[in-house]
């Protein structure tokens, strides 16, 4: 039996598989953080529903992304339990649900919340199947650089929720999440290299090799260093996320370092950059944490 053959429908298990749930939870963090960082108050049920919307907007986008790289997916260990390389799901239903579920998150945000955060949410949605899955996966390894946009609008999309336009602020922060992308995958694609090579994917240390990912990695620290702190000194947060945004920093910039300057060894386990990888993941919650807990603890 092959992949492609569909013997038991599948459950709501693999449906909820498709919209990626560990990567939507921190995607749903930004944007509620990005809306309760907005200096005005949103009504807990508009509230709930902007973030239900970024919520199914983010599954949609998974579910379209898996549907087009179920080739891809089947090559790769790590994903190769997923709906449809392990053949618990047609691709057809995976098209239907993901583009069902982009269009409901669409409209009704635009219905219940406002059309700015509907027209980002569009956006997000359209950049992260369209640009990064369809057009620079497969082709480039700047896929990660640039396609970590789209991972990036959820704290302009709750900031629009709440205030029906953008600002500085939240642009700093999709320029966080931006600068962020490159070394948080770089970090993972360094210890499931031979995974990508497998695919085809050409991924930096696939294509470029591991020096000059961990050059890049060190890199692209410093500009997402700088763009972290920013926001106190510019006086658009207080000292609690100033201080915050200096420790973790420094915390992250500290791991960066030590994965930048190593080579790999004979039968090495990666540890520093699974290291990196695991607090890239805490760093962002923390920072947004840290972010919503400055903006309520001083007003």
């Amino acid at each position: 039996m092959t992949a492609q053959t569909i013997t038991l429908p599948a459950e709501w298990r693999d449906f909820l598989a498709l919209t990626k749930p560990r990567v939507m939870s921190l995607v749903v963090f930004t944007g509620l953080c990005g809306m309760l960082a907005a200096p005005v108050a949103i009504h807990p049920v508009i509230g709930f529903t902007a973030v239900l919307c970024i919520a199914l907007g983010a599954g949609a986008a998974g579910a379209l992304n898996q549907w087009y790289e179920a080739d891809l997916d089947a090559k790769m260990k790590r994903t190769q339990g997923r709906p449809l390389p392990a053949g618990r799901m047609d691709r057809q239903s995976a098209l239907h649900f993901g583009v069902g579920l982009a269009i409901f998150s669409v409209v009704l945000m635009g219905l219940a919340v406002n059309l700015a955060s509907a027209t980002i949410l569009t956006v997000s949605i359209l950049f992260y199947v369209l640009v990064y899955t369809v057009w620079l996966k497969r082709r480039t390894p700047q896929n990660i650089v640039i396609g970590g946009a789209a991972g990036a609008f959820p704290p302009l999309i709750g900031w629009a929720a709440a205030t029906g336009d953008v600002a500085l602020l939240p642009f700093l922060l999709f320029s966080l999440v931006f600068l962020w992308t490159p070394p948080h995958f770089w970090a993972l694609a360094l210890f499931v290299k031979t995974d990508y090579a497998n695919a085809g994917v050409p991924m930096l240390p696939v294509v470029a090799g591991e020096r000059t990912t961990r050059t890049q990695i060190g890199l692209y620290t410093i500009p997402m260093a700088a763009v972290a702190v920013a926001p106190w000194p510019l006086g658009l947060t207080g000292p609690i996320y100033g201080i915050a945004a200096c420790l973790l920093t420094a915390t992250f910039g500290l791991l960066a370092v030590q994965v930048a300057l190593r080579s790999t060894g004979v039968d090495d386990r990666m540890k520093p950059e699974k290291r990196l990888f695991a607090f890239s993941i805490l760093y962002l919650f923390a920072m947004f944490g840290a972010l919503v807990a400055d903006r309520w603890m001083l007003t």
